[in-house]
């Protein structure tokens, strides 16, 4: 071997031997990903998404266990009560029933936030003790009240003997229907369930009103017809005459029982009144008293009120407005309460444990009393289900019956106007207009019938508003103490 050759193969460069990949990246090298990935080192994240991390893994997480313990505590009450729905019984009995009320939540647009509560919340019990309910929901305020004043109107009227028992009339005598007295044994052996302060509210009101009021069938519409018909909205002013001389006018044609006509500047209601014959000038006592055929002893309040199903009053607030949004967020992460009084509720009704209706103090003051104790909120007892709820209302109800008035007199500054374009148009005194053809302007008959409707509108929503209002107490009647029950924890 020559020099050259030697010193040719030592100044070729040495290769370095491959590393050995291990047996997990030889396997994805041929899978398609870059090598850039497979040599990356995991590193701790930056400050920034440390915080989103924390932050969002802590409101999911305490969400996810939030709701678990919703499941937890429906199915824990679930468990107590199933047990009644199992039991067998006779293929002819009924099924318990109970009674719920829910009226709107002041200031709130959807008039079944309440009953959305008891669905979610106090249904499942029910359902799984087998027992059945009916719901009954009022979308204004006072539409409980005058429902419940309804019915009781018409259960007195029954016992009365006024009105035939519905059935009676209809089926033959040996038809198999139940009485008016086991209708009346399953609603005792039911119960009555009370969504919220302000239904409790209207649910009192409305016992007060049917037990007080008289038994006279009041069509309350035609009612509010003559007395709109006579405030002189829809009267047509009379053109006094024009004065050509100085003569004295004749009244020689005038007939001597004629009434004489009203001076200028009377009233409308009195100018109505004063050419009205006389004998339709009669008070409104006389033709009550003309056109009532119930007698007198039977028209008057009882002096006692039979026993009622037993109340179930469901605590409820409902927050509204921006300053309560922080309750809002409070509430949706801490549901595990709300079902929890839900259940709670609805177990004290399935056990049907009770006790007497807890009355307000008497009005009566002992002159031994402490002063200091007087300046005190006094206890009204039961009736104080949920007064702690009004604290949450909207601050701007206060201006409801002020709203409403400003609505009413807006409207009939404007209603002279439209009735001027409406007898004009039905006269032919004159040719419509372009916009009159295209958008016809209403007659004076749809004029009469949209100011009826506005009128109930407004006075249903006033009386509704002087039940609910926080200033407004719940009422209360003396025979109520002995008639109604309440449901308590077994």
């Amino acid at each position: 071997m020559s020099t050259h050759d030697v010193e040719g193969s030592s100044s070729k460069p040495l290769t370095a031997t491959p590393a050995r990949e291990s047996g997990i990246r030889a396997a994805l090298k041929y899978t398609g990903i870059p090598p850039s990935w497979l040599d990356k080192r995991p590193k701790l994240p930056s400050r920034n998404w440390l915080i989103f991390l924390s932050v969002t893994s802590s409101v999911v997480g305490y969400y996810i266990y939030d709701r678990r313990q919703c499941r937890q505590i429906r199915q824990e009450y679930v468990e107590k009560v199933k047990h009644l729905s199992e039991a067998t019984s006779d293929h002819l009995s009924w099924p318990r029933k109970v009674t719920v009320y829910a009226a709107r939540w002041p200031g709130d647009e959807d008039w079944d936030q309440c009953m959305r509560y008891f669905r979610k919340y106090v249904k499942p019990i029910f359902v799984a003790a087998a027992i059945d309910y009916e719901l009954v929901i009022g979308k204004r305020h006072g539409d409980l009240t005058n429902r419940i004043a309804e019915e009781i109107r018409k259960q007195r009227r029954l016992d009365a003997g006024i009105d035939i028992p519905p059935g009676q009339d209809v089926y033959p005598p040996n038809y198999p229907f139940r009485s008016l007295a086991e209708i009346r044994q399953q609603r005792l052996a039911g119960g009555i369930v009370i969504v919220g302060r302000p239904t409790w509210k209207e649910f009192m009101a409305g016992l007060k009103k049917g037990w007080t009021e008289g038994l006279e069938a009041v069509d309350h519409e035609e009612a509010l017809a003559q007395e709109l018909e006579m405030d002189g909205r829809f009267d047509e002013l009379e053109e006094e005459p024009k004065d050509t001389g100085d003569s004295e006018p004749d009244t020689s044609s005038t007939s001597p029982s004629s009434p004489p006509l009203p001076k200028a500047g009377t009233p409308p209601i009195a100018a109505l009144q004063y050419r009205l014959p006389p004998q339709a000038q009669t008070s409104p006592s006389t033709s009550k008293s003309s056109t009532s055929q119930i007698p007198e002893a039977l028209n008057v309040p009882p002096a006692s009120i039979p026993l009622l199903p037993p109340i179930l009053f469901v605590p409820f607030t409902n927050f509204l407005g921006f300053s309560q949004v922080p309750r809002m967020i409070w509430g949706f992460f801490n549901e595990r309460h709300k079902v929890r009084s839900g259940a709670e509720a609805g177990y004290r009704l399935v056990m049907n444990t009770t006790c007497p209706f807890n009355p307000p103090p008497s009005d009566k003051i002992s002159l031994f009393d402490d002063v200091a104790s007087n300046s005190e909120p006094v206890s009204k007892g039961d009736l104080d289900h949920g007064k702690e709820s009004e604290v949450f209302y909207r601050s701007n109800l206060s201006t409801m019956l002020e709203n409403i008035e400003k609505e009413r007199q807006k409207y009939y500054d404007a209603l002279p106007a439209k009735l001027e374009t409406a007898r004009a148009l039905s006269r032919g005194t004159r040719e419509p207009t372009k916009e009159e053809l295209e958008n016809p302007p209403k007659t004076e008959v749809e004029l009469r019938a949209e100011r009826m409707k506005k009128e109930k509108r407004w006075r249903a929503d006033t009386a509704g508003w002087d039940i609910v209002k926080p200033d407004s107490e719940v009422e209360y009647d003396e025979r109520f103490k002995d008639a109604l029950r309440m449901f308590i924890d077994p």
